[in-house]
């Protein structure tokens, strides 16, 4: 009946004023916290599965020609919807998807790890169970200075990784911002000095004590 290009922030303002009516959305990200407002403002909401909707978009693609598509396909007597859900069935599903993203993560780390050792000729056993023991074969080599029976770790080489280098950087940049915000450790090292030295040259003495130690600061 009519074409209108409406803003996101006035979208609940324009069916606010609008008749019950049916409103037909691409089920996408967002798409069921729409539905819930707009159910709540009168209106039947229904949501199409993107690729139902894909075969009756025209040549080219834009906003306007998407929503008539929405539009046709929505009228479809044989048309399949998808049931809005509430938040709490968002958040399971969130923590579902969150979880699997994590074990993918962990497994794609894990087989890199066996890779780069494999180069080296260490043979790792596969499965998560072993990574302890991949951490124990892994760790920079700073210069040593070591006299007396006294170890003195000095800079890591320029020579060596930049990679290592960038992530002991970046890693230790964290750590001090937010030490920066919320405090670190009473009676700490990194307390002691970022109350004497600039933030940048404590990041890089984080960084520099890191060298072979496990990730923690004193």
């Amino acid at each position: 009946m009519f074409s209108k290009r409406i803003s996101r922030g006035k979208l609940l303002d324009f069916f606010a004023t609008e008749p019950s009516c049916t409103v037909a959305l691409e089920a996408c990200g967002g798409a069921h916290h729409w539905a819930r407002q707009l159910t709540q403002l009168g209106h039947e909401v229904r949501l199409i599965p993107p690729a139902y909707v894909k075969p009756f978009v025209k040549r080219q693609k834009n906003d306007a020609i998407d929503a008539e598509a929405i539009c046709e396909a929505a009228q479809r007597p044989s048309m399949r919807f998808v049931a809005v859900k509430s938040e709490q069935q968002q958040a399971a599903g969130l923590v579902f998807r969150t979880r699997d993203l994590l074990v993918r993560q962990r497994t794609q780390l894990i087989n890199a790890i066996r890779g780069h050792l494999t180069e080296y000729g260490w043979i790792a056993p596969k499965g998560p169970s072993h990574v302890a023991r991949l951490a124990d074969l892994i760790g920079l080599t700073p210069l040593q200075r070591s006299t007396g029976g006294k170890q003195k770790l000095g800079a890591t080489s320029k020579m060596g990784e930049r990679t290592l280098r960038r992530l002991l950087i970046i890693g230790s940049s964290a750590v001090v911002q937010q030490a920066s915000k919320r405090g670190a450790p009473k009676g700490s090292w990194l307390e002691q000095m970022l109350t004497r030295k600039p933030r940048m040259l404590v990041t890089v003495a984080l960084a520099t004590r890191w060298r072979g130690s496990s990730g923690r600061y004193s």
